[in-house]
């Protein structure tokens, strides 16, 4: 399948209007970063998320009211892929020191409803977890089995017969579905998922993410330096840099602008920028095979005229794969769910700037470079 054919655009005469374009568009993205700044996941600033699924429709604002009064701090509460979905975020990791001791209250109220009066001792405490000892093993194996059915993550200590100890998780999850269990008691839910990332390990991947970016153009530098002449990988490595920036300038400059693209910056954002690259960089390869052929063939054209017929030869093809790429990635963004959206959201919106960048910048760079330096280029 092959569309415009026989085109023949001057695609260098309006690189002006393009580098504006870019310019314009880095601009709004930089001011935006430094205004509105950017949102990191729990990935790259440590936290909790978890992820609760209801039986019906659920109010989202109602929700937020009683997780800000369980003494969490500053929470983010948002709805999760519909409806009946709702993501809760905060920055605590386990129970804060203030509410530990209500919900030890709520474990001791919980075993005095099913067994009153039983002989009990906490024999361990951490941030995350409680040890009881029971009289003996038979005590101990009722009291884990009721309180699980009540919703409480319990366990034995040990696998031995004779063991008489329970250990019951205290994490952040926990406390809010047994609140919110009685807050919206007609309404059952579960707990879909639970991350929990410290700050440290959230740094270290933030540090991680930026050198895997970074390497990834170092390489591609290299490889297309060896390839095709280091021009070319200076032109293709500014094109990516281009690419980057100014999807990630959109996160900032549409975050709250538009509902459902309030999207954080996370491991699945790097995932989807590395992706991008490759695919940014596939489409530039493409343009300049077609300039060193050219150039072999017609060896006393200027290159002006050269790099604009290259441009109009692969045009087909770019469009056919850009536009094939986009229906794709467009129906995850709307069909994919929460989960698919940050990445699809990234690629929608990169695949769009990194075709232009491919048709208007990469291209354009190695013919400002050949003119200002008066370089001849030859293969």
């Amino acid at each position: 399948m092959r569309i415009l054919e026989n085109l023949n655009y001057d695609f260098l005469g309006k690189r002006k209007i393009a580098y504006s374009i870019s310019i314009t568009l880095f601009l709004i993205g930089l001011i935006s970063v430094i205004v509105k700044g950017l949102e990191f996941g729990i990935d790259f600033k440590g936290g909790t998320e978890i992820v609760l699924q209801f039986d019906d429709p659920v109010d989202v604002g109602e929700i937020r009211t009683y997780v800000e009064n369980l003494g969490l701090g500053s929470a983010e509460v948002k709805t999760f892929g519909g409806e009946t979905g709702i993501m809760v975020r905060t920055e605590e990791q386990v129970i804060p020191p203030g509410i530990y001791p209500k919900v030890i209250e709520n474990i001791e109220s919980a075993i005095e409803k099913f067994s009153p009066g039983i002989e009990r001792n906490i024999i361990d405490s951490t941030a995350s977890s409680v040890t009881y000892e029971f009289a003996n093993s038979e005590i101990t194996n009722a009291v884990i089995d009721k309180l699980f059915e009540a919703g409480f993550q319990t366990g034995h200590v040990s696998k031995e017969l004779d063991n008489k100890q329970m250990i019951v998780r205290v994490s952040i999850s926990d406390w809010i579905k047994e609140n919110l269990s009685v807050k919206v008691e007609n309404n059952p839910f579960i707990v879909l998922k639970e991350d929990i990332v410290g700050p440290k390990i959230g740094e270290e991947l933030k540090q991680d993410a930026v050198l895997a970016i970074f390497f990834a153009l170092i390489v591609i530098l290299l490889y297309l330096g060896f390839r095709f002449k280091f021009v070319f990988a200076m032109g293709a490595v500014a094109a990516l840099f281009h690419d980057v920036l100014i999807t990630l300038g959109l996160f900032a400059a549409l975050y709250g602008l538009i509902p459902g693209l309030n999207l954080d910056i996370d491991l699945t954002v790097v995932a989807a920028f590395l992706t991008l690259i490759g695919y940014s960089i596939n489409d530039t390869v493409v343009n300049y095979d077609r300039i060193r052929e050219n150039l072999k063939i017609h060896k006393t054209r200027p290159l002006y005229e050269i790099i604009n017929t290259s441009i109009s030869q692969t045009m087909s093809r770019t469009l056919i794969t850009s536009g094939t790429t986009l229906i794709t990635v467009l129906v995850l963004l709307i069909f994919g769910g929460e989960v698919l959206k940050v990445f699809a959201f990234t690629l929608f919106f990169g695949v769009i700037i990194g075709t232009f960048s491919s048709i208007f910048v990469a291209s354009a760079l190695v013919y400002e470079y050949a003119e200002k330096y008066k370089k001849k280029l030859e293969f």
